[in-house]
């Protein structure tokens, strides 16, 4: 668990310009940052905490690849206990209070491993939040961008009154608390990174991510963006186009879970840019599932 200075995460696949205002975050001295997983943009400072789970292997308490509520009741049962007792998991990855978000949860796999976790939204700045993701390009590649903005709010003023007031750092230990089950810090088993960790880390920071080709770069590789909002959620695709074929596609949003978003992409990749072959490859019974006829027809159309 941890706490970062003012700065911009953005989804490996996602469109820089199409979803951050970037002159904001110059002008205000905030990070850009892509990280290697998927999801939305979500915004970070000092008053906003970032949780994750590492996983190795097989376990023996349900956690699985894909199952978001195995990490999100640790963190709902610490909440509950500060207090914030409306505090629940709406979908499959959102944390929410009075009916807004206050985590977005995502995960992101390699080899036999994996890590789970979230931002949550403790005094974060909202205000800049909504300046630094409320993107300058209203109008990409011929389409307007409908603005993807959930309805957010702080967990603070929803904790019990001896917890409103705490700082940020003051919070973390309480939840951390709470979570382990302890009555101090120094009770919970804590690996410390040693100085060979720090020059891995030291080293894909130089070679990756902080680099501009990685975190602004070409979106990567991709030419068109696309963003549909349907009754059950949001869409998000950016696609490569050459001529009039589709050739590289990267899904994303709420609407569908990886597996899904995983099949979409393979359906449209190759696909001509053609009324008839868009309404064939889109016309399939588990997206039908997800799309009435008249939210795939919109869809088809958009390109």
């Amino acid at each position: 668990m941890y706490i970062n200075e003012p700065s911009v995460i953005v989804g490996v696949n996602q469109n820089i310009f199409a979803e951050v205002n970037v002159p904001y975050l110059r002008e205000n001295d905030i990070k850009l940052v892509r990280r290697s997983s998927g999801g939305g943009a979500v915004y970070h400072d000092m008053g906003n905490l970032i949780f994750e789970n590492i996983v190795v292997g097989d376990t023996d308490d349900d956690a699985e690849w894909g199952n978001y509520s195995v990490f999100a009741q640790p963190i709902l049962d610490a909440l509950h206990e500060l207090g914030a007792t409306d505090a629940e998991l709406r979908g499959r990855s959102d944390l929410v209070v009075n009916d807004h978000k206050f985590t977005g949860m995502t995960m992101v796999k390699s080899g036999d491993a994996y890590a789970a976790g979230g931002t949550l939204m403790f005094d974060m700045n909202l205000d800049a939040a909504s300046q630094a993701l409320h993107p300058v390009e209203s109008r990409i590649n011929g389409k307007w961008v409908k603005s993807n903005r959930s309805n957010i709010e702080n967990i603070r003023l929803h904790l019990a009154p001896e917890y409103q007031n705490l700082s940020s750092e003051a919070f973390k230990e309480q939840l951390l608390l709470k979570l382990f089950h302890v009555e101090k810090l120094s009770d919970i088993e804590t690996y410390h990174l040693s100085d060979k960790d720090w020059q891995i880390i030291d080293e894909r920071l130089a070679e990756q991510y902080r680099t501009d080709d990685w975190n602004y770069g070409e979106n990567p590789g991709f030419n068109r963006y696309r963003f549909k909002e349907f009754a059950g959620g949001r869409l998000a695709l950016n696609l490569k186009v050459e001529g009039t074929t589709i050739t590289k596609v990267a899904v994303y949003g709420d609407l569908l879970d990886e597996k899904l978003a995983h099949k979409l992409e393979t359906q449209l990749t190759g696909a001509s840019l053609t009324a008839e072959d868009l309404s064939h490859r889109l016309s399939k019974r588990w997206l039908k599932k997800e799309l009435s006829d008249e939210e795939i027809t919109a869809l088809v159309q958009s390109y």
